[in-house]
């Protein structure tokens, strides 16, 4: 708990740094900050719309995946990140969900030298960190967003050792392999796990090419940790809590994704009890229909994956939350696929990440549409 307080203290003497416009929002300042006004806030649509291109690698075709070297940095795309979900407990069964997320983009293109010969300010990416715990027993949803520029050292990706970093967030290893090491130190709560991958890197769409819309190059690098062995401590109201459970990684890396008729998707990553588990993406037109770009993966106990195509998954919308601001989250779904009849659930409704971008992201229970019994767990988010 010292640590805690004295890395809170550090993010309150953060060096500020001035405002520019960066391409999909305003960086205020360094260290943590809520989200600004409504009428303010930015869309995670437009960040992955096909524009501002020019300079910039696509996702244009099917690549060769190498680990551990895929766990770091892709220089030369617009748009890069970690992304880790997880449900964990306490040893007498008082049940967390937890998110956190590094995001890097770009200024310019990687090969532009407006930097060459500058001070060591100059730099070509900045960072966004959003972190947040749900608190299933108390119903309450904690949260918190980071933003920096990359230079100097302030915020990165590196291998020997992988390292992730903003500020005092950060993703690590000792060495390239696992376990790696989750700190996140925020002024409401902190985690600190460590994570081992019990399957290999399961590669999502195309052997790893994940088209998000039909236009060439609308598509993105993208691969999974479907299930990451966790424990550690998360420290919330006063209190060092020891936790352990399953957590999930998403790695995507882009310069365009999204299309015009596109509004927003639905993104599920499943862990089902009999030890197989199931992502699947729902992109939606601007009508809210599902698109047809969407797209899922189910992984065997071994590993195995089976493409799910949309025409394969049945999606129903059973039970809705308003946001304050009147945006619709769906927090009950009914999924078919193949011979599943599932119930996927939200824990509690209110898991709104409320910040400079606002999408709904929360622990979810999987149940027997049938039975009723709990089947699996796992994450959902939603942005519209």
């Amino acid at each position: 708990m010292n640590r805690y307080k004295i890395q809170d203290q550090r993010y309150k003497r953060a060096i500020c740094i001035p405002a520019c416009l960066f391409m999909f929002f305003i960086l205020a300042g360094c260290g943590e900050a809520k989200g600004p006004p409504i009428e303010n806030r930015l869309s995670a649509v437009d960040i992955l719309a096909g524009n501002n291109v020019e300079g910039y690698l696509r996702a244009d075709a099917s690549r060769q995946f190498f680990f551990p070297r895929d766990h770091g940095p892709h220089d030369g795309f617009r748009n890069e990140w970690w992304y880790l979900t997880g449900n964990v407990a306490t040893a007498e069964g008082r049940r967390f969900g937890y998110q956190v997320t590094f995001f890097k983009s770009a200024l310019r293109p990687d090969n532009n030298n407006d930097c060459a010969g500058s001070n060591n300010w100059c730099t070509n990416h900045l960072w966004m960190g959003h972190a947040a715990v749900s608190d299933v027993d108390n119903q309450a949803h904690h949260s918190a967003e980071i933003f920096s520029r990359a230079s100097p050292d302030l915020s990165g990706a590196k291998l020997d050792p992988l390292r992730v970093w903003i500020q005092d967030w950060q993703l690590f290893s000792g060495s390239n392999d696992f376990p790696w090491q989750l700190e996140v130190l925020t002024e409401d709560f902190a985690l600190t796990l460590q994570l081992v991958s019990e399957k290999l890197p399961v590669l999502q769409g195309d052997n790893g090419l994940s088209q998000k819309s039909p236009e060439p190059g609308n598509a993105s690098y993208y691969y999974s940790l479907s299930r990451m062995n966790t424990t550690g401590q998360l420290y919330l109201d006063g209190q060092a809590i020891a936790v352990s459970g399953s957590s999930w990684l998403d790695r995507e890396w882009s310069t365009s994704a999204l299309a015009s008729d596109q509004s927003g998707w639905d993104w599920f990553s499943l862990q089902f009890d009999n030890g197989t588990e199931l992502m699947y993406y729902q992109l939606r037109d601007l009508e809210g229909s599902t698109h047809a770009n969407s797209s899922g993966n189910l992984t065997s106990v071994m590993g195995t994956q089976q493409l799910i195509t949309p025409e394969a998954m049945a999606l129903e919308e059973i039970d809705t939350w308003q946001a304050a601001d009147g945006t619709v989250y769906t927090t009950r779904w009914r999924m078919q696929y193949q011979d599943r009849d599932l119930l996927v659930q939200a824990v509690f409704e209110d898991q709104l990440m409320d910040e400079t971008f606002q999408y709904w992201e929360g622990a979810v229970d999987v149940l027997d549409f049938d039975t009723g019994n709990k089947v699996g767990q796992g994450y959902l988010e939603m942005v519209r």
